[in-house]
């Protein structure tokens, strides 16, 4: 049986052209990439990593994009954070291991946000979960046994810069690439976030209509806060044991 998407190929592929062009071009966020969230003891080392949600396109500083978010939500509690952002505009899971992964200092909690560019490359299932279990791999024989964090796939069908059929077919395929992600939830000290689609209401995207603004990352760093402090207070009572 033919799949919808060849069938629709000469329409998606007029749709991306025609979305690349009209698309607003933001930058990644100004400022330094490490900073450090003011609070008591020592400072809990974040590092996140991945595409342009991590390099802050949609925010002026990454202190208000998805690291700085983070960082300000993990020290509600009054510790210090100290955090490290290592993000690449257009880059996939494995160009982020190549690239970027050499980059990561020591750290005691990672976060991973990717699958929107694997996504538009229509990269399989398979092919996504391999480079993702890669680069925790990579990365835990870089900085130690950590725990990590795998933030959801950005459900595409609920982008507003894309038109349909194109919203339809990514977010068709962006489902399947997260699934695929959850998976790796098996692993020891990786949790998996889903992003729920409902978190992507129009009023928080950025002027391009295709990123998080300011109150997206917002949003977004306050449900990954939430799990990331479970992970870290399963992790230190696993090593008390």
């Amino acid at each position: 049986m033919i799949s919808r998407a060849v069938v629709l190929a000469p329409i998606l592929l007029a749709q991306a052209v025609r979305v690349r062009r009209t698309t607003p071009r933001l930058p990644g966020a100004a400022g330094p990439v490490t900073g450090l969230v003011a609070g008591d003891g020592r400072p809990m080392r974040l590092a996140v990593l991945g595409e342009s949600t991590v390099d802050g396109v949609g925010a002026a500083t990454h202190a208000e994009a998805l690291t700085g978010r983070l960082a300000d939500e993990l020290a509600r509690d009054g510790r210090a954070v100290a955090w490290q952002a290592l993000g690449k505009t257009g880059a996939n899971a494995r160009v982020v291991r190549e690239e970027l992964l050499p980059l990561l200092e020591p750290a005691d909690l990672v976060v991973i946000a990717l699958g929107v560019n694997d996504t538009i490359e229509l990269h399989s299932a398979t092919r996504y979960r391999r480079d993702l279990l890669d680069l925790i791999v990579s990365l835990r024989r870089r900085v130690g046994h950590v725990p990590v964090v795998l933030a959801g796939v950005p459900p595409m069908g609920r982008f507003p810069s894309l038109p349909r059929p194109l919203r339809d077919v990514l977010g068709a395929r962006s489902a399947v690439l997260d699934a695929a992600a959850a998976r790796l939830a098996s692993l020891s000290g990786v949790v998996h976030v889903p992003m729920p689609a409902a978190m992507l209401d129009p009023a928080t995207f950025a002027e391009d209509r295709f990123h998080p603004g300011p109150e997206g990352y917002r949003r977004w760093a306050e449900q990954l806060a939430d799990v990331s402090r479970q992970l870290l207070s399963d992790t230190i009572s696993w090593q008390k044991r």
